[in-house]
Protein backbone atom coordinates (compact mmCIF):
# COMPACT_ATOMS: atom_id res chain seq x y z
CA UNK A 1 0.00 0.00 0.00
CA UNK A 2 1.83 3.24 -1.06
CA UNK A 3 -0.19 6.27 0.83
CA UNK A 4 0.62 9.56 -0.34
CA UNK A 5 0.19 13.08 1.56
CA UNK A 6 0.30 16.37 0.02
CA UNK A 7 0.99 18.93 2.37
CA UNK A 8 4.14 18.90 5.06
CA UNK A 9 2.50 21.14 7.82
CA UNK A 10 0.45 20.21 11.40
CA UNK A 11 -1.79 18.28 9.40
CA UNK A 12 0.03 16.26 6.81
CA UNK A 13 2.72 15.07 9.44
CA UNK A 14 0.05 14.09 12.25
CA UNK A 15 -1.40 12.04 9.38
CA UNK A 16 1.71 10.45 8.10
CA UNK A 17 3.02 9.67 11.69
CA UNK A 18 -0.39 8.25 12.66
CA UNK A 19 -0.53 5.91 9.34
CA UNK A 20 2.81 4.29 10.50
CA UNK A 21 1.30 3.13 13.42
CA UNK A 22 -1.59 1.75 11.65
CA UNK A 23 0.28 0.10 8.86
CA UNK A 24 3.73 -1.07 9.88
CA UNK A 25 5.00 -1.92 6.35
CA UNK A 26 3.02 0.58 4.18
CA UNK A 27 5.29 3.06 1.76
CA UNK A 28 4.15 6.45 2.98
CA UNK A 29 5.13 10.02 0.99
CA UNK A 30 4.86 13.59 2.05
CA UNK A 31 4.82 16.36 -0.54
CA UNK A 32 5.50 19.59 0.43
CA UNK A 33 6.72 22.39 -1.69
CA UNK A 34 8.81 24.72 0.84
CA UNK A 35 12.51 23.86 1.82
CA UNK A 36 12.89 24.36 5.44
CA UNK A 37 12.10 20.92 7.21
CA UNK A 38 7.75 20.87 8.61
CA UNK A 39 6.81 23.68 10.40
CA UNK A 40 4.14 25.48 12.02
CA UNK A 41 2.58 28.56 10.71
CA UNK A 42 1.07 29.49 13.75
CA UNK A 43 4.68 29.55 15.39
CA UNK A 44 5.48 32.12 12.90
CA UNK A 45 4.24 35.31 15.10
CA UNK A 46 6.34 33.97 17.78
CA UNK A 47 9.48 33.64 15.78
CA UNK A 48 9.07 37.53 14.26
CA UNK A 49 8.34 38.46 17.49
CA UNK A 50 11.58 37.19 19.06
CA UNK A 51 10.15 34.65 21.37
CA UNK A 52 11.69 31.72 19.74
CA UNK A 53 14.09 31.19 17.07
CA UNK A 54 13.04 29.29 13.82
CA UNK A 55 14.41 25.50 15.04
CA UNK A 56 11.11 26.67 17.78
CA UNK A 57 8.73 26.61 14.34
CA UNK A 58 9.67 23.19 13.53
CA UNK A 59 6.90 20.38 14.15
CA UNK A 60 9.92 17.84 14.79
CA UNK A 61 13.13 18.61 15.95
CA UNK A 62 14.98 15.63 15.39
CA UNK A 63 16.67 15.85 11.45
CA UNK A 64 15.79 12.63 11.11
CA UNK A 65 12.51 12.09 12.28
CA UNK A 66 10.83 11.28 9.62
CA UNK A 67 13.51 8.64 7.96
CA UNK A 68 13.73 6.63 11.33
CA UNK A 69 9.52 5.78 10.45
CA UNK A 70 10.44 5.32 7.29
CA UNK A 71 8.09 7.68 5.69
CA UNK A 72 9.71 9.44 2.88
CA UNK A 73 9.27 13.81 2.15
CA UNK A 74 9.75 15.13 -1.44
CA UNK A 75 10.13 18.71 -1.46
CA UNK A 76 7.99 19.68 -4.32
CA UNK A 77 4.48 21.09 -5.14
CA UNK A 78 1.59 19.79 -6.58
CA UNK A 79 0.06 20.88 -9.82
CA UNK A 80 -2.33 18.28 -10.14
CA UNK A 81 -4.27 15.09 -9.23
CA UNK A 82 -5.29 12.36 -11.37
CA UNK A 83 -7.75 10.30 -9.48
CA UNK A 84 -8.41 7.82 -12.03
CA UNK A 85 -4.74 6.58 -12.77
CA UNK A 86 -3.88 7.53 -8.91
CA UNK A 87 -1.03 10.06 -9.79
CA UNK A 88 0.23 13.27 -8.86
CA UNK A 89 1.84 15.27 -11.34
CA UNK A 90 5.11 17.79 -9.79
CA UNK A 91 6.00 20.75 -10.89
CA UNK A 92 9.39 18.95 -11.38
CA UNK A 93 8.21 17.09 -13.98
CA UNK A 94 7.58 13.92 -12.27
CA UNK A 95 4.86 11.35 -11.19
CA UNK A 96 3.97 10.00 -8.36
CA UNK A 97 1.89 7.17 -8.13
CA UNK A 98 -0.31 6.53 -4.84
CA UNK A 99 -3.31 3.86 -3.79
CA UNK A 100 -4.92 6.42 -1.34
CA UNK A 101 -4.18 9.88 -1.19
CA UNK A 102 -4.69 12.50 1.79
CA UNK A 103 -4.95 16.21 0.65
CA UNK A 104 -3.89 18.33 3.43
CA UNK A 105 -2.80 21.37 1.26
CA UNK A 106 -3.83 24.27 3.81
CA UNK A 107 -4.35 27.62 2.89
CA UNK A 108 -2.75 30.89 0.76
CA UNK A 109 -2.92 34.46 1.67
CA UNK A 110 -5.23 36.81 -0.48
CA UNK A 111 -4.07 39.42 -1.98
CA UNK A 112 -6.34 42.18 -2.38
CA UNK A 113 -6.93 44.28 -5.80
CA UNK A 114 -4.64 46.98 -4.50
CA UNK A 115 -2.31 48.76 -6.28
CA UNK A 116 1.14 48.76 -5.88
CA UNK A 117 1.19 45.52 -3.97
CA UNK A 118 3.91 43.82 -5.68
CA UNK A 119 7.28 45.91 -4.38
CA UNK A 120 10.25 45.05 -2.21
CA UNK A 121 9.13 45.39 1.41
CA UNK A 122 5.36 44.45 1.13
CA UNK A 123 5.17 41.40 1.90
CA UNK A 124 2.18 38.62 3.94
CA UNK A 125 3.01 36.45 6.83
CA UNK A 126 2.60 33.23 6.08
CA UNK A 127 5.66 31.35 5.63
CA UNK A 128 9.58 31.58 6.76
CA UNK A 129 10.47 33.35 4.45
CA UNK A 130 8.25 35.78 4.92
CA UNK A 131 9.10 36.16 8.26
CA UNK A 132 12.86 36.66 7.55
CA UNK A 133 11.50 39.32 5.29
CA UNK A 134 9.90 41.28 7.61
CA UNK A 135 12.13 41.10 10.02
CA UNK A 136 14.74 42.82 7.70
CA UNK A 137 12.64 45.95 7.86
CA UNK A 138 10.64 46.04 10.69
CA UNK A 139 13.35 47.53 13.28
CA UNK A 140 12.33 49.66 16.46
CA UNK A 141 11.10 52.60 14.59
CA UNK A 142 10.32 51.89 11.47
CA UNK A 143 6.98 52.66 10.21
CA UNK A 144 4.90 49.44 9.66
CA UNK A 145 1.09 49.68 7.78
CA UNK A 146 -0.79 46.04 8.15
CA UNK A 147 -3.49 45.94 6.28
CA UNK A 148 -6.17 43.66 7.98
CA UNK A 149 -7.26 43.62 11.21
CA UNK A 150 -9.00 40.10 11.41
CA UNK A 151 -8.01 37.35 13.18
CA UNK A 152 -4.54 36.27 11.43
CA UNK A 153 -4.12 40.36 11.25
CA UNK A 154 -4.52 40.46 15.04
CA UNK A 155 -2.23 37.93 15.52
CA UNK A 156 0.83 39.57 13.35
CA UNK A 157 -0.51 43.06 15.59
CA UNK A 158 0.95 41.85 18.42
CA UNK A 159 4.05 40.48 16.94
CA UNK A 160 4.84 43.63 15.08
CA UNK A 161 4.14 45.82 18.18
CA UNK A 162 6.98 44.09 20.38
CA UNK A 163 9.17 44.73 17.56
CA UNK A 164 8.66 48.48 18.90
CA UNK A 165 7.35 49.62 15.17
CA UNK A 166 5.55 52.76 14.40
CA UNK A 167 2.60 50.72 13.81
CA UNK A 168 -0.49 51.60 11.72
CA UNK A 169 -3.17 49.28 11.46
CA UNK A 170 -5.70 49.66 8.19
CA UNK A 171 -9.14 47.36 8.51
CA UNK A 172 -12.00 47.75 5.92
CA UNK A 173 -14.31 46.50 8.05
CA UNK A 174 -16.10 48.82 10.59
CA UNK A 175 -14.43 47.11 13.60
CA UNK A 176 -11.52 44.81 14.81
CA UNK A 177 -11.53 41.16 13.89
CA UNK A 178 -14.82 41.23 12.05
CA UNK A 179 -15.64 37.94 11.15
CA UNK A 180 -15.07 36.74 14.93
CA UNK A 181 -16.58 40.22 16.54
CA UNK A 182 -19.33 41.77 16.55
CA UNK A 183 -19.46 45.51 17.41
CA UNK A 184 -19.17 45.97 20.65
CA UNK A 185 -16.46 43.79 21.29
CA UNK A 186 -14.77 44.35 17.46
CA UNK A 187 -14.94 48.39 18.73
CA UNK A 188 -13.55 47.11 22.07
CA UNK A 189 -10.58 45.68 20.91
CA UNK A 190 -9.39 48.60 19.34
CA UNK A 191 -10.05 50.83 21.81
CA UNK A 192 -7.42 48.87 24.09
CA UNK A 193 -5.20 48.63 21.13
CA UNK A 194 -4.82 52.34 20.50
CA UNK A 195 -4.71 52.67 24.43
CA UNK A 196 -1.44 50.53 24.09
CA UNK A 197 0.05 52.70 21.20
CA UNK A 198 -1.33 51.20 18.24
CA UNK A 199 -2.87 53.56 15.34
CA UNK A 200 -5.84 51.37 14.16
CA UNK A 201 -7.81 52.65 11.62
CA UNK A 202 -11.02 50.68 10.54
CA UNK A 203 -13.64 51.66 8.05
CA UNK A 204 -10.76 52.39 5.93
CA UNK A 205 -10.13 51.03 2.41
CA UNK A 206 -6.31 51.06 1.10
CA UNK A 207 -6.56 52.34 -2.99
CA UNK A 208 -3.05 52.43 -4.00
CA UNK A 209 0.75 52.13 -2.53
CA UNK A 210 2.91 54.75 -4.55
CA UNK A 211 6.87 55.73 -3.38
CA UNK A 212 7.21 58.42 -0.97
CA UNK A 213 8.63 61.29 -3.35
CA UNK A 214 9.76 63.10 -0.70
CA UNK A 215 12.41 60.05 0.34
CA UNK A 216 11.00 60.56 4.00
CA UNK A 217 9.80 57.00 3.90
CA UNK A 218 9.47 54.35 1.28
CA UNK A 219 5.47 54.04 0.76
CA UNK A 220 2.75 56.04 0.80
CA UNK A 221 0.15 54.22 1.32
CA UNK A 222 -2.95 56.09 0.07
CA UNK A 223 -6.60 55.15 1.21
CA UNK A 224 -10.24 55.82 -0.28
CA UNK A 225 -11.00 58.45 2.38
CA UNK A 226 -8.03 61.06 1.21
CA UNK A 227 -5.35 60.72 4.01
CA UNK A 228 -1.58 59.11 3.02
CA UNK A 229 -0.09 56.93 5.49
CA UNK A 230 3.88 57.06 4.91
CA UNK A 231 5.70 53.05 5.80
CA UNK A 232 8.85 51.54 5.76
CA UNK A 233 6.96 48.11 5.53
CA UNK A 234 3.55 46.87 4.35
CA UNK A 235 2.53 43.76 5.68
CA UNK A 236 -0.32 41.83 3.95
CA UNK A 237 -3.39 40.31 6.33
CA UNK A 238 -6.49 40.30 4.69
CA UNK A 239 -7.25 36.87 4.85
CA UNK A 240 -7.02 33.39 3.43
CA UNK A 241 -8.12 30.60 1.15
CA UNK A 242 -8.05 26.77 0.99
CA UNK A 243 -4.83 25.64 -1.00
CA UNK A 244 -7.64 23.80 -3.86
CA UNK A 245 -6.36 25.20 -7.66
CA UNK A 246 -4.28 21.99 -8.70
CA UNK A 247 -7.33 19.99 -8.17
CA UNK A 248 -9.32 21.37 -11.38
CA UNK A 249 -10.06 18.85 -13.38
CA UNK A 250 -9.62 15.71 -10.49
CA UNK A 251 -13.01 14.77 -10.40
CA UNK A 252 -12.78 15.77 -6.50
CA UNK A 253 -16.03 17.78 -5.35
CA UNK A 254 -14.73 21.37 -4.53
CA UNK A 255 -16.66 23.78 -2.92
CA UNK A 256 -15.01 26.14 -0.66
CA UNK A 257 -12.73 23.71 0.03
CA UNK A 258 -12.77 19.83 -0.63
CA UNK A 259 -15.92 18.30 0.14
CA UNK A 260 -15.81 15.17 2.65
CA UNK A 261 -18.15 12.88 4.22
CA UNK A 262 -18.11 11.85 7.35
CA UNK A 263 -14.94 9.36 7.04
CA UNK A 264 -13.35 12.35 5.84
CA UNK A 265 -13.49 10.84 2.23
CA UNK A 266 -13.56 13.32 -0.53
CA UNK A 267 -16.12 12.41 -3.43
CA UNK A 268 -13.22 10.30 -4.98
CA UNK A 269 -13.12 6.74 -3.62
CA UNK A 270 -9.69 6.27 -1.84
CA UNK A 271 -8.71 10.39 -1.80
CA UNK A 272 -9.31 12.10 1.56
CA UNK A 273 -8.94 15.93 2.77
CA UNK A 274 -7.82 17.04 6.39
CA UNK A 275 -7.04 20.28 7.39
CA UNK A 276 -7.96 24.13 6.22
CA UNK A 277 -8.58 22.73 3.15
CA UNK A 278 -11.13 20.28 4.52
CA UNK A 279 -14.50 21.03 3.93
CA UNK A 280 -16.40 19.16 6.69
CA UNK A 281 -19.20 19.07 8.91
CA UNK A 282 -20.01 21.69 11.17
CA UNK A 283 -22.35 19.94 13.71
CA UNK A 284 -23.21 23.28 14.65
CA UNK A 285 -24.96 24.47 11.73
CA UNK A 286 -25.56 21.10 10.26
CA UNK A 287 -23.90 22.31 6.91
CA UNK A 288 -20.52 21.98 5.82
CA UNK A 289 -18.00 24.53 6.52
CA UNK A 290 -14.09 24.87 6.35
CA UNK A 291 -13.14 25.66 10.32
CA UNK A 292 -9.02 26.67 9.61
CA UNK A 293 -7.98 26.37 13.03
CA UNK A 294 -4.85 24.02 14.14
CA UNK A 295 -6.74 21.85 16.69
CA UNK A 296 -9.27 21.15 14.15
CA UNK A 297 -6.33 20.58 11.52
CA UNK A 298 -4.54 18.24 13.84
CA UNK A 299 -7.50 15.95 14.67
CA UNK A 300 -8.95 15.55 10.97
CA UNK A 301 -5.46 14.71 9.52
CA UNK A 302 -5.33 12.09 12.51
CA UNK A 303 -8.98 10.88 11.53
CA UNK A 304 -8.49 10.94 8.05
CA UNK A 305 -5.38 8.52 8.50
CA UNK A 306 -7.19 6.17 10.46
CA UNK A 307 -9.84 6.47 7.81
CA UNK A 308 -7.12 5.59 4.94
CA UNK A 309 -5.59 2.98 6.77
CA UNK A 310 -9.20 0.70 7.06
CA UNK A 311 -10.37 1.71 10.44
CA UNK A 312 -13.44 3.37 10.46
CA UNK A 313 -13.77 6.39 12.97
CA UNK A 314 -16.49 9.22 12.14
CA UNK A 315 -16.16 12.23 12.32
CA UNK A 316 -18.66 14.15 14.62
CA UNK A 317 -17.91 17.71 12.75
CA UNK A 318 -16.13 20.54 14.44
CA UNK A 319 -17.30 23.54 16.21
CA UNK A 320 -16.37 27.27 14.99
CA UNK A 321 -14.22 29.13 17.75
CA UNK A 322 -11.56 31.33 18.16
CA UNK A 323 -9.14 32.42 20.99
CA UNK A 324 -7.02 35.88 20.10
CA UNK A 325 -4.52 37.64 22.49
CA UNK A 326 -4.57 41.43 21.19
CA UNK A 327 -1.53 43.40 23.05
CA UNK A 328 -2.86 41.44 26.62
CA UNK A 329 -6.34 41.17 26.14
CA UNK A 330 -8.09 37.93 25.59
CA UNK A 331 -11.12 37.39 23.44
CA UNK A 332 -13.10 34.16 22.51
CA UNK A 333 -15.64 33.34 19.95
CA UNK A 334 -17.57 30.16 19.67
CA UNK A 335 -20.49 28.57 17.65
CA UNK A 336 -22.88 31.04 16.04
CA UNK A 337 -21.79 33.75 17.98
CA UNK A 338 -23.75 35.79 15.73
CA UNK A 339 -26.84 34.29 16.86
CA UNK A 340 -29.38 31.35 15.53
CA UNK A 341 -32.42 32.32 13.58
CA UNK A 342 -35.04 32.78 15.97
CA UNK A 343 -33.03 32.88 18.76
CA UNK A 344 -32.08 34.70 22.12
CA UNK A 345 -29.18 36.79 23.42
CA UNK A 346 -28.13 37.79 26.98
CA UNK A 347 -25.33 40.20 27.13
CA UNK A 348 -23.20 41.77 30.17
CA UNK A 349 -21.10 44.53 29.32
CA UNK A 350 -18.18 46.80 31.40
CA UNK A 351 -16.56 48.82 28.82
CA UNK A 352 -14.40 50.61 31.34
CA UNK A 353 -12.21 47.87 32.48
CA UNK A 354 -13.04 46.04 28.50
CA UNK A 355 -14.85 43.15 30.09
CA UNK A 356 -17.77 41.78 27.60
CA UNK A 357 -19.61 38.62 27.92
CA UNK A 358 -22.49 37.93 25.06
CA UNK A 359 -24.62 34.45 25.08
CA UNK A 360 -26.62 33.32 21.98
CA UNK A 361 -29.54 30.68 22.74
CA UNK A 362 -31.12 28.50 20.47
CA UNK A 363 -34.29 27.16 23.13
CA UNK A 364 -32.82 26.23 26.11
CA UNK A 365 -29.28 25.46 24.36
CA UNK A 366 -26.38 27.78 24.14
CA UNK A 367 -25.57 27.54 20.94
CA UNK A 368 -22.63 30.40 20.58
CA UNK A 369 -20.68 32.75 22.79
CA UNK A 370 -18.74 36.14 22.57
CA UNK A 371 -16.31 36.63 25.56
CA UNK A 372 -13.69 39.95 26.16
CA UNK A 373 -11.34 39.61 29.47
CA UNK A 374 -13.79 36.45 30.59
CA UNK A 375 -10.68 33.80 30.52
CA UNK A 376 -12.22 31.88 33.40
CA UNK A 377 -14.84 30.70 31.08
CA UNK A 378 -12.73 29.74 27.88
CA UNK A 379 -13.50 25.97 28.36
CA UNK A 380 -16.50 26.22 30.17
CA UNK A 381 -18.50 27.93 27.20
CA UNK A 382 -17.31 25.55 24.50
CA UNK A 383 -18.08 22.79 26.90
CA UNK A 384 -22.02 24.46 27.34
CA UNK A 385 -22.21 24.75 23.32
CA UNK A 386 -20.83 20.84 22.68
CA UNK A 387 -22.55 18.90 24.83
CA UNK A 388 -25.88 20.82 23.35
CA UNK A 389 -27.20 20.65 26.77
CA UNK A 390 -30.72 21.50 27.80
CA UNK A 391 -30.12 24.11 30.08
CA UNK A 392 -33.36 23.98 31.86
CA UNK A 393 -34.25 26.73 34.75
CA UNK A 394 -30.33 28.00 33.65
CA UNK A 395 -31.66 29.25 30.72
CA UNK A 396 -33.56 32.10 32.33
CA UNK A 397 -30.37 32.50 34.89
CA UNK A 398 -28.11 33.08 32.00
CA UNK A 399 -30.37 35.25 30.59
CA UNK A 400 -30.61 37.62 33.30
CA UNK A 401 -26.49 37.32 34.38
CA UNK A 402 -24.52 35.95 31.97
CA UNK A 403 -21.64 35.67 33.75
CA UNK A 404 -22.85 32.61 35.79
CA UNK A 405 -21.52 30.23 33.07
CA UNK A 406 -19.90 28.09 35.47
CA UNK A 407 -22.51 27.52 37.73
CA UNK A 408 -24.73 26.56 35.20
CA UNK A 409 -22.18 24.30 33.68
CA UNK A 410 -21.34 22.30 37.12
CA UNK A 411 -24.99 22.30 37.36
CA UNK A 412 -26.19 20.69 34.17
CA UNK A 413 -23.50 18.57 32.94
CA UNK A 414 -23.44 15.58 34.55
Amino acid sequence: MRYAIIGAGPTGVVAAETLRREDAQAEIVVVGGEPEPAYSRMAIPYLLAGQIEEAGTYLRHSPDHFDALGIKCVRDWVKGVDSNTRRLSLHSGETLAFDRLLVASGSHPVKPPVSGLDQPAIHHCWTLQDARDIAHYAAAGSRVVLMGAGFIGSIIMEALARRQVKLTVIEMGDRMVPRMMDQTAGNLIKRWCIAQGVDVRTSTEIRRVVPDPSGASRYLVQTAQGGEIAADLIVVATGVRPNVEFLAGSGIEIRQGVVVDEYLQSSAVGIYAAGDVCEGFDWNTGKHSVHAIQPVAVETGRLAALNMSGCKVRYQGSLGMNVLDSLGLISTSYGLWQGADGGEAAQLLDEANYRYIKLQFDGRRLVGAITLGFTEHVGVLRGLIQSRIDLGDWKARLTRDPSRVMEAYLATIQ
